[in-house]
């Protein structure tokens, strides 16, 4: 499907309601604005027919905020502030970024309730002078602000606490959500994520190591 409507549009890979299954609001019931990667298919959606997709969905079910996720979310802003002011629905909105569009954030930021910042800490330190641009701005612009730590089989423990700890330099406030790896099987998680929470809380006030919540049809991914 391909809209012939005038003004910006966004390729995505669709809006449908789910449960967020990670981050800050894990476990919420969410309007889930995913946007498309390169090897998935799209469907090109103008502002106005974004707007009008949200408009729809929301008025067939209760939801506690919108999501804007998938792949750069923040590289449609154009796109977002018409759909977001055209909408005008009365609900909270999260976007998720790679900490790279620091711009673009205080571009929406009068549209967002929740910036949700992920990284799996193995950034050099070119990404890294962005990411904490990044959260420096939502600092700014008084935005609620998280850091999901997703890290991976090469990601270190010292990785995530200078990780930690240079986020806290630039702000105290926000929450810091760590995802573990899940164990093999499912089972218990190793030692090693209560060991490095300890060092973490040293660090910073609020950090936490939650599980995933592993849903059917995963809007976010």
């Amino acid at each position: 499907m391909i809209s012939n409507a005038v003004g910006p549009g966004a390729a995505l890979v669709g809006v449908l309601p789910g449960m967020q299954g990670m981050g800050v609001w894990m476990g919420r019931r969410q309007l889930f604005v995913r946007f498309a990667g390169e090897a998935e298919t799209a469907v090109m959606y103008s502002a106005a027919a974004l707007a009008e997709e949200l408009r729809r969905l929301h008025a067939r079910a209760t939801f506690h905020s919108i999501a804007l996720t998938g792949r750069d979310p923040l590289g449609n802003v154009e796109c977002l502030q018409a759909a977001l002011a055209d909408a005008d629905l009365p609900l909270p909105v999260l976007a998720e970024s790679d900490g790279q569009r620091p711009d673009e954030v205080r571009e929406l930021a009068p549209r967002l309730k929740m910036l949700q910042i992920c990284t799996d800490g193995t950034a050099g330190a070119a990404m890294l002078g962005r990411f904490y641009g990044t959260i420096g701005v939502a600092v700014e612009c008084g935005l609620e602000h998280a850091l999901v730590l997703e890290p991976g089989e090469q990601t270190t423990d010292a990785q995530l606490l200078r990780l930690i700890e240079q986020t806290h330099a630039v702000s105290e406030n926000i929450a810091m959500i760590i995802h573990p790896e899940e164990p093999a099987g499912g089972g218990t998680l190793d030692l090693r994520w209560s060991q490095l929470l300890a060092q973490a809380a040293e660090l910073h006030d609020d950090v936490r190591i939650l599980r995933r919540l592993l849903l059917p049809g995963d809007m976010r991914r």
